[in-house]
């Protein structure tokens, strides 16, 4: 199964959500391939501080056609990784729009899943990459910071699923999550009762609280599992890893 991490609007806990997915799944015996299609390689950077360079990532699988497997490298506790770097950030210019460069990911995915659960951690705006994530996932988690903003960005996401859906030639499967939410902040609450408005059975029971844990672990190279295992935020993405198990969303 792959599922692709995406928002058109940042700072909504794409990246964070990705990773601690990914390191629940782990912890309960799955195997999981982590792609980091973000050229901001936020992700790979909790990896590796100092990144990888660009014929070791995946701007190569784009320019050189280098294999999937070929790019992976492990991640303790968590599986394995295909690594992003800034120049994937050209990949648009180079390669346009085409259906063939769209379906890439799709393609290249085909001969590396090998039977594991694929997460995608997609660039924060709509162009070649996160199309390549689109057309390659089974279904989209889209992480909704509880602001209205966030709302705004959450209802334009469902505008591009919708339209993209006749290209693909079926209903994009999503599910909208809520993050970075504060029970005491009357907004959040607002927030949360607009979404199930909006999206209704698209909306995760599930949400992610403001959690100290959650923003300290990737400072140290780590998931929320590793760092804090008692603590909310575990706790969370623990609750929303058993859910999408248990609506097939993933496995």
């Amino acid at each position: 199964m792959r599922l692709a991490v995406f928002n058109q609007k940042g700072g909504v806990g794409k990246t964070t959500t990705a990773l601690n997915l990914a390191a629940a799944l782990a912890r309960h015996g799955r195997e999981v391939l982590l792609v980091d299609l973000d050229p901001q390689a936020h992700l790979t950077s909790i990896r590796l501080q100092e990144g990888v360079e660009s014929h070791a990532s995946m701007f190569a699988f784009y320019q050189a056609g280098r294999p999937l497997p070929a790019l992976e490298m492990p991640w303790q506790g968590i599986g394995r990784l295909v690594p992003a770097h800034s120049e994937l950030i050209k990949v648009d210019s180079i390669f346009g729009k085409g259906p063939g460069v769209l379906n890439r990911l799709n393609v290249g995915l085909s001969q590396a899943e090998a039977g594991r659960t694929v997460i995608i951690d997609c660039c924060p705006f709509l162009g070649v990459l996160s199309l390549n994530a689109l057309f390659a996932c089974h279904c989209v988690l889209i992480p909704v910071s509880s602001d209205f903003l966030s709302l705004r960005g959450a209802m334009q996401m469902e505008r591009t699923l919708k339209a993209i859906g006749p290209v693909l030639k079926r209903r994009v499967e999503r599910r909208y999550l809520v993050t970075r939410l504060d029970r005491r902040r009357r907004m959040s609450a607002d927030v949360q009762t607009q979404m199930q408005a909006h999206f209704g059975p698209d909306l995760c029971a599930s949400t992610i609280a403001e959690n100290v844990s959650i923003a300290e672990a990737p400072a140290l190279g780590r998931d929320v599992f590793a760092h804090a295992p008692a603590s909310r935020g575990a706790q969370d993405y623990l609750a929303l890893m058993q859910e999408l198990l248990a609506e097939g969303v993933i496995g």
